[in-house]
């Protein structure tokens, strides 16, 4: 593992860095991106950095710096020989009182790069009465303020899941914790409109462009309970790709399903065009 932080590469990513006063850390005001690497190459870079200046707009924080954001990456991969990664981008408001208001300083940038295992390619997931807000002010934002996403995940792990797969506020299915949800009803692709509260996955627009031409794919709400008659469900996302789902709480399902396995041929066959599609 190695960190970059603010234009310096850390000497150890266990060093005291950041400060307690970081508003990051006081109120979880900030944004983040964490990005695939695929034989020492971050993959889709240039829309993962797209995303996270909205959503450090979409916050307020200002604009990050992406040019010094881009040297942080490169200087944390340099050296390493990284068959399969990942990288943590990280923009704070900075420096900040201990309370909600922010402060004045500049804005803290992170990067973080390290070796990672490969998801397998079959998982399991279970459903979540918690809803994301789609009316909330953080809707649609990839931001630092996800201890609801922890808890959510912890009670997955300790139902023997990968994931946890939550509603809206109105019952239509959104998303998972770490992840964009799709499924199959007869032999078309679904999953859920960014309407529905759920993040803008750069998987999740990926599979959707470079599925249209050969599957039936739409974007379509629906309730959550929708899992409960889907033929296939899947879970797409930046480490897990196109990732297969066995079971949704105790119902199994094929797994990969044939639509499915489709979509991954696809995926793979795509993928490997370009690192930064």
């Amino acid at each position: 593992m190695r960190a970059w932080l603010n234009g310096k590469l850390l000497e150890s990513p266990q060093d005291p860095a950041l400060s307690i006063l970081d508003h990051g850390l006081v109120v979880g005001d900030g944004v983040f991106e964490t990005v695939k690497i695929e034989d020492g190459r971050p993959f889709a870079l240039t829309r993962h950095l797209d995303r996270l200046a909205r959503s450090a707009r979409g916050l307020g924080i200002g604009e990050p710096d992406l040019g010094a954001v881009r040297e942080g990456v490169a200087a944390t991969i340099e050296g390493q020989e990284l068959d399969f990664g990942r990288l943590r981008i990280t923009v704070t408001s900075g420096p900040g009182p201990l309370g909600s208001p922010r402060g004045s300083g500049p804005m803290s940038h992170v990067v973080v790069t390290e070796p990672a295992k490969r998801p397998p390619s079959v998982t399991s997931v279970v459903t979540v009465d918690w809803p994301r807000n789609e009316r909330g002010a953080l809707a649609g934002l990839k931001t630092t303020s996800y201890a609801e996403n922890a808890l959510m995940i912890e009670h997955a792990h300790d139902l023997g899941a990968s994931e946890a797969l939550m509603p809206n506020t109105v019952g239509d299915l959104c998303e998972g914790t770490g992840s964009n949800v799709m499924y199959v009803i007869g032999e078309t692709l679904v999953t859920p409109t960014l309407a529905s509260g759920c993040l803008a996955g750069v998987t999740r627009a990926l599979v959707l462009q470079w599925c249209a031409g050969e599957l039936d794919v739409v974007e379509r709400d629906a309730p959550l309970e929708v899992l409960e008659e889907a033929d296939e469900v899947l879970l797409v996302g930046t480490t897990r790709d196109v990732q297969a789902v066995s079971r949704v709480d105790e119902r199994e399902l094929p797994a990969p399903g044939p639509v499915t396995r489709k979509a991954q041929e696809i995926w793979a066959r795509e993928a490997v065009k370009s690192v930064d599609p």
